[in-house]
């Protein structure tokens, strides 16, 4: 069965060879990404949430968990970046709407041939670049196949570290595992509850299994998002509660976009821009929970 697939992909491959060889080549992939999340897990200090909460926070929730975005690529680079669409009234012009809006991605540029990524964001009013080098995976060649439109595609998986401050990963922390086998909570646990921190209810797994699918007829290393590496064009990727799947491609479009590498905004690594994050969300918790007072970011 495996040397069945190697062999079709090898000839999907060969089909596709001439069209890639031209050295203007350039593509582009749309797709569609949706993140569920489980309400039920969010109760709330003092009590459960009721019902009609959990659907108001689920519906201000949409906007940033489901998305389009499109990947403009050739056989080295690629530009991925969201559909710009027009906000809906009201949209965003709440406290919520504009805390969400800063956590929001802006344009990323990935070179797979230096192993570069660089993503532009914007927090709180100011502009960032943040400088990384591409997520090593090692994914793991299986041996099933699905169609995605007109091309046959093929299942990789890995296990892919997770970013510390990765909204979409976020979960309510399991505090029953806190707990001593003779029912009396730890000290760690009731320090936590005892804090009036909301992130002391959050963790973020340490890593997740993803699972792609890739087309040899469009042989580029690229993909969504920060996935890359496999010997085709990813099309789908579900990775933990995140689901990308291309809706359309285009194959050297009649009016070709220039791939250009960010340039603006404050030169950050990611440790730097987590830090950055991490000291904003405590000023806003002072602010608004209560605290100390604020500090001008």
């Amino acid at each position: 069965m495996k040397s069945i697939s190697i062999k079709l992909s090898i000839v999907l491959i060969l089909i596709s060879t001439s069209i890639f060889a031209q050295k203007d080549f350039q593509g582009k992939a749309y797709y569609q990404s949706k993140t569920t999340v489980d309400m039920d897990g969010w109760g709330g200090r003092g009590g459960q949430m009721t019902e009609e909460q959990r659907k108001q926070i689920a519906e201000r929730m949409k906007s940033m968990l489901e998305k389009t975005y499109i990947l403009t690529f050739n056989r080295t680079e690629s530009i991925y970046k969201e559909e710009e669409k027009l906000e809906a009234p009201g949209a965003g012009g709440n406290r919520w709407g504009a805390m969400m809006g800063s956590f929001t991605a802006g344009t990323q540029y990935k070179n797979v041939k230096n192993e570069q990524l660089l993503q532009e964001q914007e927090f709180f009013g100011k502009q960032f670049l943040i400088k990384d080098s591409l997520p090593p995976l090692e994914w793991k060649m299986e041996n099933e196949t699905k169609q995605i439109g007109q091309y046959t595609c093929f299942k990789a998986t890995a296990m892919k570290k997770v970013d510390e401050m990765d909204f979409s990963n976020m979960r309510r922390r399991n505090r029953d595992t806190d707990e001593k086998k003779d029912g009396e909570k730890s000290k760690d646990t009731a320090n936590k509850e005892a804090s009036n921190n909301p992130m002391d209810d959050i963790e973020v797994p340490k890593e997740i299994l993803v699972t792609a699918w890739y087309t040899p007829q469009i042989p580029v290393n690229q993909g969504p998002g920060d996935f890359w590496g496999l010997p085709g064009l990813i099309l789908e990727v579900n990775a933990n509660r995140t689901t990308i799947l291309c809706s359309k491609i285009v194959l050297n479009p009649g009016e070709k976009e220039e791939i250009k590498v960010p340039s603006k905004g404050k030169e950050v690594t990611k440790d730097e821009y987590n830090d950055i994050m991490k000291k904003k969300i405590e000023e806003m918790r002072e602010m608004y929970g209560g605290g100390r007072g604020s500090r001008r970011f």
